[in-house]
């Protein structure tokens, strides 16, 4: 039996190369890729993969929310993040959101099919540079990570922030989540508190420093 598999970067180039390289192994079937968050769950959801390979940072909704929605809908499904970042505070949050994995793009082309194959057995994998950081946490656990997007923010917040600093504005964002243009200026404002920052360009740096969006 093939492990299916929908691949979810927002780079085109990247999902070509990974196709490419998950071609090479016969039991493994690419059923469908999407090139952002929010398209990654409807494809899980009419697809229903064994397995998704999802990067972080990505316009509309990002990996980790994507993460957590796509466990909690269809908890048979295994996440692997592909992603660039190799700070603690990515890798707990991944981990929490209920990834299965976690890989470094630049260890992708030596690891992934492990990765899959590990993860479709049910065990967890990480890179060796990930696995170093969790011992530490572990070993340190006195020391508290530092504050993130996912620990000041609810998802709500996040999704909000993610389209402000997106280029979106009041009307657009509550047209996309469905809620008044009062309550997106509620949320902007709760953001802003929370964070102690006092511009939309202030907001649009924090999202891409933490993962939520790219700068391109």
């Amino acid at each position: 039996m093939s492990t299916r598999i929908v691949l979810v970067d927002d780079h085109q180039i990247v999902r070509v190369g990974l196709k490419s390289l998950l071609a090479r192994e016969a039991d493994f079937e690419v059923v469908g890729e999407a090139g952002d968050g929010r398209e990654a769950l409807t494809v899980v959801e009419e697809l229903e993969p064994d397995v998704v390979i999802m990067d972080i940072a990505m316009p509309g909704l990002n990996g980790i929310d994507a993460t957590i929605r796509v466990r909690a809908d269809h908890p048979k499904a295994r996440v692997i993040i592909l992603s660039m970042h190799l700070e603690r505070a990515y890798v707990v949050e991944t981990l929490r959101a209920g990834a299965s994995a976690y890989l470094l793009k630049e260890r992708a082309v030596d690891e992934l099919v492990h990765a899959i194959r590990a993860v479709s057995a049910g065990r967890k994998y990480l890179s060796p540079g990930v696995t170093d950081i969790v011992l530490q946490g572990y070993l340190e656990a006195d020391i508290e990570l530092p504050d993130s997007a996912f620990s000041q923010l609810t998802e709500r917040e996040r999704e909000v922030l993610q389209y402000i600093a997106e280029g979106s504005t009041i009307k657009e964002i509550a047209a996309l989540l469905h809620l008044s243009p009062k309550t997106i200026e509620t949320h902007k404002g709760r953001i802003m508190e929370r964070l102690n920052i006092r511009s939309v360009a202030g907001l649009t740096r924090y999202a891409i420093r933490h993962g939520l969006t790219t700068a391109d």
